[in-house]
């Protein structure tokens, strides 16, 4: 037996013990007071539960800098009997975090696939209209959508609604958009972002509350690995490979470019790793000044 052994069994008895943890029922976090003129993020989920496992960098945004968070629940996933469940789960999620919350359409947009963008373009359209909607309403100065090979047909079917409803906008619309993995890796991300363990158990926290997946299907627990294992391949593809990985234990990997014009525009030409002491508000400088 070596150290390693006694390293790989306490690991996995710490999993065993977070199957006992609660799910939700916790007070909201501290309120942050945010100035009438602050900056918008919207966070376009597939489902409910994405904005707890990617909204890292979106939470620093809101409790360290004041902007203000919106979920935009696209879909409330497939199973209707259980969209109304979903709903008031993520109530409880967005509530602890302190991201507001809006829906595309009650019980949300369905058929959210490529499938659909190829060959049902009229009910293609009502979606992109009700997201271009969505847009223009809140201006934002970034939004967080998967990237076009998030593996889930959903995920990628919100990726192509998001650009087509910022095609929709025209040339005069620009924000940041960060995209975001968590079903299939990116081949070039370029924003890593360390996270902080207090940051991690509040996303975590909120992640809880989506008790009927979460029962289903304990990912919430394995969430911490999946971040570690971030820092793991950031260190190298945000970075350079065979180069120094920075000294994180946490963190999440987005790709951010900037819309404008009516196509991206790369604004990274190196990578950037983000610690968790430094300010995130220089990545979004530009685009709608």
């Amino acid at each position: 037996m070596t150290d390693y052994f006694e390293f790989a069994h306490s690991a996995a008895a710490l999993l065993s013990d977070g199957k006992n943890l609660p799910f939700g029922g916790v007070d909201p976090l501290p309120a942050v007071e945010l100035a009438e003129n602050a900056p918008v993020a919207l966070i376009f989920s597939p489902h409910p539960d994405d904005e707890c496992i990617i909204g890292g960098l979106a939470l620093r945004l809101l409790r360290n800098h004041g902007w203000r968070v919106i979920n935009v629940a696209v879909t409330q996933g497939s199973n209707r009997d259980r969209q109304a469940g979903r709903w008031k789960e993520l109530e409880g999620a967005c509530e602890y975090l302190g991201f507001e919350l809006v829906e595309t359409i009650p019980n949300g947009l369905e058929k959210v696939n490529p499938a659909t963008r190829d060959e049902d373009q009229e009910h293609w359209q009502r979606s992109v209209s009700v997201t271009a909607d969505i847009l223009s309403k809140y201006a934002p100065k970034a939004i967080f959508v998967p990237h076009d090979a998030d593996w889930n047909s959903t995920h990628i079917g919100v990726h192509w609604l998001v650009v087509d409803a910022m095609n929709k906008l025209g040339s005069e619309f620009s924000t940041h958009v960060v995209e975001t993995e968590f079903w299939g890796a990116m081949g070039s991300p370029n924003l890593m972002v360390e996270n902080t363990p207090e940051e991690v158990g509040q996303l975590l926290t909120a992640l809880s509350f989506h008790e009927g997946e979460v029962r289903r299907n304990p990912y919430h627990l394995l969430t911490t690995a999946w971040m570690q294992d971030n820092v793991r391949r950031g260190g190298e593809v945000v970075g350079v490979q065979g180069g120094a990985v920075p000294d994180f234990t946490y963190a999440t990997l987005f790709r951010h470019r900037l819309w404008s014009d009516g196509a991206f525009q790369e604004i990274h030409p190196a990578g950037v790793m983000l610690g968790a002491d430094q300010d995130a508000t220089p990545l979004f400088v530009g685009g709608d000044e």
